[in-house]
């Protein structure tokens, strides 16, 4: 579960991204965070794997409070996480299977082990067909894929993207989504943050509309309207 308790997040220039922010994301639930550039999206979701700590308030993930973890803890934290970023983080040089494997070798997990980590969550993604070519060789869409199957591979419960269709075409944008519904449907609470308003038509999803830092609407499911402060 994740929860934003009247998070405030003031940059060092000044700049107020998060302003008496709450937010409820209960374990298995698939939620779109949406909203236009600037309203405050990737700094919550920085929030949830420490990259950033509230100016006021707190943030708890599956019972922590992330933003009082120690520093040593937060490697730990990470592991029970998977994020997606925008620009895919891939390691140029390397094979699909690398890449996602690399996830599973920091951790210190056996050859076998590895092989049928890797081998099932490519199968997930419509992957498998492109185990040995190296990512630079890749579609957009496709190294996209291989960053998802990368954040999943340990494990982890809780899926992250940050703005994951935003450098991909409307082909490649719906198959990413189906994957995420897939990922959700399989027990893992997803947890996507995007610009694009046409998911809010598309999904029949929960969505937490934020704008200038806080969420000021709440969908509950295609065609449902709620204008009430979430």
């Amino acid at each position: 579960m994740i929860e934003f308790r009247s998070v405030d997040y003031v940059y060092r220039n000044g700049v107020r991204a998060l302003s008496s922010f709450n937010a409820l994301i209960p374990d298995h639930e698939f939620v779109l965070l949406a909203g236009p550039t600037g309203s405050g999206k990737s700094t919550a979701l920085k929030m949830i794997y420490r990259e950033l700590q509230p100016t006021r308030g707190e943030v708890w993930v599956n019972g922590l409070n992330v933003g009082k973890l120690r520093q040593g803890k937060i490697p730990d934290l990470r592991r029970t996480l998977g994020v997606v970023f925008e620009d895919f983080k891939l390691l140029n040089g390397r094979t699909v299977f690398d890449n996602v494997a690399y996830a599973l070798v920091v951790i210190g997990a056996g050859e076998r082990e590895i092989k049928r980590r890797v081998s099932k969550v490519l199968e997930l993604v419509n992957l498998s067909h492109k185990t040995d070519q190296n990512v630079e060789h890749l579609s957009r869409g496709e190294q996209q894929r291989t960053a998802i199957a990368r954040a999943i591979v340990n494990g982890s419960g809780l899926l992250i993207a940050d703005e994951p269709t935003g450098h991909l075409d409307s082909e490649a944008s719906v198959e990413i989504m189906q994957i995420f519904d897939r990922i959700n449907k399989e027990g893992a609470t997803v947890l996507v943050a995007t610009h694009d308003l046409a998911w809010v038509e598309h999904l029949n999803k929960r969505v937490m509309f934020m704008y200038e830092g806080a969420t000021i609407e709440k969908l509950v499911s295609k065609g449902t309207h709620s204008a009430n402060a979430f």
